[in-house]
């Protein structure tokens, strides 16, 4: 099934579990996925391995929440290219810095920020620079934001991370709904 044949796509954060499994799908799709992490080794060995599995795949250094370095990573892929085609970004926390198990009463201002900066933050700077290069080249691509349940839960001690998965959800409608006009879904 090669259902992504011609596309190209771009996964952040690669080197965890689950964006690792996203971009082994992609390449199982027929695209041809770059993949990134500030563990450059890590997510060589992913792309590699793809590669191994008859995919097509680069690997390249970058931090997710570097924004200098997402928009030039970018730039050169739709150089490249003359394209991008789907974004997805992996990034997480973690469960020790923000605040995770910690009761509210106990956890630190940064504790509570630390996800809502590290995830929802990581999403927003990813999203509208891969909104502005398939703008600027006619993509018409797909942007995925990553989120879980949490926000619909009345899990104790997780006030940050619940927070930022509701912030993630409010963040994709609106991207949805400003990106949408450019047919970017």
């Amino acid at each position: 099934m090669e259902t992504l044949k011609n596309k190209v796509a771009v996964v952040f954060a690669a080197s965890g579990e689950i964006a690792g499994a996203v971009a082994r799908s992609f390449a199982q799709h027929g695209a041809k996925v770059y993949v990134t992490g500030r563990n450059l080794t890590a997510v060589k060995a992913l792309a590699d391995e793809i590669k191994a599995g008859g995919g097509q795949a680069e690997a390249g250094k970058v931090d997710a929440l570097n924004e200098a370095e997402i928009e030039t990573y970018l730039q050169k892929i739709v150089a490249d290219n003359g394209k991008l085609d789907v974004v997805f970004n992996g990034i997480g926390s973690y469960y020790r810095d923000a605040g995770s198990g910690t009761p509210s009463t106990m956890a630190t201002f940064e504790q509570f920020l630390n996800p809502l900066q590290r995830i929802c933050g990581s999403q927003f700077l990813t999203s509208r620079a891969a909104a502005r290069q398939m703008i600027q080249s006619g993509s018409e691509g797909t942007i995925l934001l990553f989120n879980a349940s949490m926000s619909r839960t009345k899990t104790p001690n997780m006030a940050g991370f619940a927070s930022a998965c509701a912030a993630i959800e409010g963040l994709t409608r609106v991207m949805a709904a400003e990106f949408g006009k450019h047919g970017i879904m």
